[in-house]
């Protein structure tokens, strides 16, 4: 009798263990090759974040021969992260049945550099640099905010190759950058620092690296996102404030072309600019978002000439059912973290 109760108990064990064990696979596409800027996805992968929330991810990176985004539609990835709102208000104007359901910057890192000590120190001089150099992507879309809201001119712009040759050799030009890695790659070829001013801290507030779901995930499979985003945000609480030396690692091993000093750079970047942790993620946890800074951004992008009133339907653009719930926030406390 004994050896039954045993067995059976060893039985039920052995069950239970099984269960604790499934993992939901699920595939997260970025948007470019794995920088720092991806970092707290990679932690959550190499420190087995995902794993204690039930999940087995496997991140597949982007680049510029690699088109995530038409694959979340298709139902060939789970998880899409992406850039800015501006993606998020097209795919609800065309009807593509996806929707945010995480931010995890505050702040859009889209930045103008210029040199040190020609006059560019204040955000208001920029727009009376004679030349801009900006990529195509860029000219139809925060270019045309610049020109509504804060006065620049056209005549200015030159096309940016993504080369900083020109802007390096022209004291008195301006240049877009991604403000977590151009600057580290301008002090590198150029031996100064770059001027850089953030456009997220003179108006353009749109989200950054936001999370997207097919919205039949969200409706379906809730508890699913909702494993997710939280593993995702304790990820980058975990990346950015713990040892992050395992996700670096991956990252590293994904992109070979980073080298470990670049990354730890653009983390140093990250959290002088607060990027990640600040505004509604210091109260609200890493990932944060509110209907009001949707509406506000969707309305300087009208302003902007890039939509019409009414072209988007906000209610669809984004869901706040898995975010502001503090998710992180005591791990940040035990890590000494401010």
């Amino acid at each position: 009798m004994r050896f039954t109760l045993t067995a059976t108990f060893a039985a039920t064990l052995m069950l239970a263990a099984g269960a604790a064990q499934a993992q939901d696979k699920v595939i997260f596409a970025t948007n470019w090759k794995a920088q720092a800027a991806h970092g707290g996805f990679y932690q959550a992968l190499a420190d087995g974040t995902y794993k204690k929330y039930g999940l087995d991810v496997t991140i597949q990176q982007g680049g510029p021969q690699v088109n995530n985004r038409p694959l979340l539609p298709a139902g060939k990835i789970d998880f899409l992260m992406t850039g800015n709102l501006l993606h998020s208000f097209d795919n609800v104007k065309n009807k593509v049945p996806t929707v945010v359901v995480a931010a995890m910057f505050q702040k859009d890192p889209q930045a103008l550099m210029a040199h040190p000590g020609q006059g560019y120190e204040k955000w208001e001089t920029l727009k009376n640099a004679p030349v801009a150099l900006v990529a195509k992507d860029g000219q139809f879309s925060w270019w045309q905010w610049l020109k509504a809201v804060h006065g620049f001119k056209d005549e200015a712009l030159k096309p940016y190759n993504y080369n900083l040759g020109p802007w390096l050799a022209n004291p008195k030009s301006i240049q877009q950058g991604y403000s977590v890695a151009e600057p580290i790659y301008a002090e590198n070829q150029g031996k100064f620092k770059p001027v850089v001013h953030l456009l997220a801290d003179h108006g353009f507030s749109t989200y950054s690296t936001v999370i997207e779901a097919r919205t039949e995930t969200v409706k379906a499979k809730p508890e699913l996102v909702q494993r997710f985003v939280d593993a995702s945000i304790v990820g980058w609480v975990n990346y950015l404030y713990g040892n992050r030396k395992p996700a670096n690692a991956l990252m590293l091993k994904d992109n070979p072309e980073m080298t470990e000093a670049e990354i730890e750079a653009s983390v140093a970047l990250m959290k002088a600019q607060g990027i990640v942790d600040s505004g509604e993620a210091q109260a609200n946890g890493i990932g944060a978002m509110s209907a009001a800074r949707v509406k506000d951004f969707y309305e300087q992008m009208v302003k902007a000439g890039l939509y019409k009133a009414g072209d988007v339907d906000l209610a669809q653009v984004a869901t706040f059912q898995f975010v502001n719930k503090r998710v992180g926030q005591d791990v940040k406390a035990k890590l000494g973290a401010k």
